[in-house]
């Protein structure tokens, strides 16, 4: 790898996740006088953002975090390749969910997770978001249909792609997004194991982005 490679994929890495590090909702909530890590589930996302703020707020949040995704993508895959865009992609992911300026913390990168594949690779949304749509069907949680989006998002990625790197790319995200929602899995696993608890597992909310 020359110089010249390494430098572009430090850059790749760095801007990604210092963009992907930047939180609408809690900036927003900071200028209103908001403290959103104590208001409603005290996720820094798009779906507090719009339980604390209004709808109106929340969409906006929803779709800077998707900006977050889809710009650092096609900058990169335009000055490189794509395969560069899709690090600064998962980068971007990985700085929405860790982020420096809220003391490592962030939100579950749903919606930046559809702005990187939106960027790198559009058509691998269709089978994510009709699996997300037949699972949120069918058990009403969105945090459940968001781990079954993302666990297709990994299928699609091995059967789809010749391209190791893009096919490395597609299955870390998927991983990615399936960690963040450990919360939601453990949820479900008590719901079915003791169905009684349903009522406290509603309580969970939808899932944040």
């Amino acid at each position: 790898m020359t110089v010249e490679a390494v430098a572009w994929f430090v850059c790749a890495v760095v801007v990604g996740y210092f963009i992907g590090a930047i939180n609408p909702a809690s900036i927003i909530a900071k200028a209103r006088g908001i403290d959103l890590n104590n208001s409603g589930s005290g996720n820094p996302g798009a779906t507090n953002a719009a339980r604390v703020m209004g709808r109106k707020t929340g969409i906006i949040v929803l779709i800077i975090d998707l900006l977050k995704g889809l710009i650092p993508v096609l900058a990169f895959s335009h000055l490189v390749n794509p395969a560069l865009g899709g690090l600064a992609g998962f980068a971007a992911i990985l700085g929405h969910m860790t982020s420096p300026f809220l003391k490592g913390k962030g939100g579950k990168g749903v919606a930046t997770t559809i702005g990187v594949l939106l960027g790198a690779e559009p058509l691998w949304l269709i089978p994510v978001l009709v699996v997300f749509a037949i699972v949120f069907v069918i058990v009403k949680r969105t945090g459940i249909a968001s781990v079954a989006g993302a666990g297709a998002l990994i299928v699609t990625a091995l059967v789809d792609h010749d391209d190791l790197e893009m096919t490395l790319f597609g299955v870390l995200v998927g991983l990615l997004v399936i960690v963040r929602h450990q919360r939601n899995i453990r949820a479900a696993w008590t719901d079915w194991r003791n169905p009684q608890s349903s009522l406290e597992v509603q309580s969970e909310g939808p899932t944040e982005t």
